[in-house]
């Protein structure tokens, strides 16, 4: 079967894609076909070496899936269960070897992508607003990344408690993602010399209860200085790189404030505490409490790019690796041209989801053959431009240097 291998630790490019022998369940575990692995930056802390696992491993924390066999013992599971799982790496594979304790039982209304999409960051969410720090209705919330897959979802839990929420985001694009989750202050993190001074601003003049804050090593120093005394920081990721060592009396000086480096594993170590966080979240996503926004979908032979997007903050909302047939499958046969904007961007909609951005095209757009050779071999998305009906070309995802992403596929300057 086809999966990714890291045989040594580094960039995106130590993602390899190989033929490795089928796996078989062992005492306890299930064999499950991978329908969907969400991408996180767990994956890029395991690829860096920054949690290490043992060499070579096959990536990937958060899968949905259908159980297609079972070893001696199992019985939270039966073949044909469709079932979703975190925290237990192999999932950017066609199938993977899971703990059958671990297996979380998919609601017949929550498809595989929605699954391998909200399961860890989702439960990420719920062990932060309930326990890491439980969210109260009327407290003002500083979340950095607001427009992430994961600030996305803790925008909008927050906002469900009743919570206020301040977000930081590096453009206006994804500002107004923030704001459509329910942010209701967005700050451009590279528009503004003191951070801290404009978050205090934008709550009259005072700190913050608590900060949620999972870029790490840029954001600390301005998250520390945006609380109350008292308050609360919630550091759950590095996505810049891991905080330096510090002096904790600066804890102190700032007014006795409080700390907290968690992690998911040690919020649903039990599997009934993971199976209510899990029932919890897909709640919410039944009730639109969370709105699920899938993004980028990358075959097994992208997993590389996937972690360049990820790492480069190109992207909003989730991203997932998926078989390579499904990935095109899905491009073609759910996304339909719903408008070009005066400024001439094209939008699609996406099954079950928001219009995706995914080009800026000229008014006219007419293909030629030389356009076609280019992008010939590459899977293609159908994209008709409606000023013009009659223009009909296709975009792509094209791997060639000068491409950039704008949403869902990645374009390059074709036109």
């Amino acid at each position: 079967m086809r999966a990714i291998q890291v045989y040594e630790v580094g960039g995106p490019e130590v993602l390899q894609e190989a033929e490795v022998d089928q796996p078989r369940p062992g005492p306890g575990e299930a064999v499950v076909e991978v329908a969907a692995s969400g991408v996180n930056f767990l994956d890029v802390y395991h690829r860096e070496g920054r949690y290490s696992l043992p060499l070579p491993f096959t990536p990937g924390a958060e899968g949905a899936g259908t159980v297609v066999e079972v070893g001696p013992g199992v019985a939270d599971v039966a073949v044909g269960d469709r079932v979703g799982w975190v925290e237990i790496p192999g999932t950017y594979a066609e199938r993977a070897v899971v703990d059958s304790s671990r297996l979380v039982p998919l609601p017949d209304d929550i498809g595989f992508e929605t699954a391998a999409a909200v399961l860890l960051q989702g439960m990420t969410a719920h062990y932060l607003v309930k326990d890491a720090y439980p969210v109260q209705g009327g407290d003002t919330v500083l979340v950095h990344a607001a427009a992430g897959g994961m600030g996305l979802l803790l925008t909008q839990l927050i906002t469900h408690l009743g919570g206020r929420v301040i977000g930081t985001t590096s453009t206006a694009a994804k500002a107004e993602l923030a704001k459509r989750a329910g942010a209701a202050e967005v700050i451009l993190s590279s528009a503004v010399d003191d951070l801290a001074a404009e978050v205090r601003r934008l709550n009259g003049g005072q700190g913050l209860p608590v900060v949620f804050d999972g870029v790490g090593a840029h954001t600390f120093d301005a998250s520390l200085a945006s609380l109350r005394p008292r308050g609360h920081l919630v550091l759950f990721g590095a996505a810049s790189g891991a905080v330096p060592a510090f002096d904790p009396m600066r804890l102190a000086r700032g007014g006795s404030l409080t700390l907290i480096r968690p992690s998911l594993g040690d919020f649903i170590a039990d599997r009934s505490e993971l199976l209510r966080r899990a029932a919890d979240v897909f709640e919410w996503v039944r009730s639109k409490a969370l709105e699920v926004t899938v993004t980028g979908r990358y075959a097994l032979s992208e997993a590389a790019q996937a972690h360049s997007d990820l790492e480069a903050r190109r992207t909003t909302g989730k991203l997932l690796v998926v078989p390579d047939a499904a990935a095109a499958g899905r491009r073609e046969e759910t996304q339909s041209c719903s408008r070009v904007t005066r400024s001439g961007i094209l939008e699609t909609e996406m099954s079950r989801a928001r219009p995706t951005v995914i080009a800026e095209i000229p008014d006219s757009v007419r293909p030629s053959a030389g356009q076609d050779q280019l992008l010939s071999g590459f899977r293609r998305i159908r994209v008709t431009p409606l000023r013009d009906p009659s223009a009909e070309t296709w975009l792509t995802r094209p791997r060639l240097p000068g491409t950039e992403h704008l949403g869902d596929v990645r374009v390059g300057r074709l036109f």
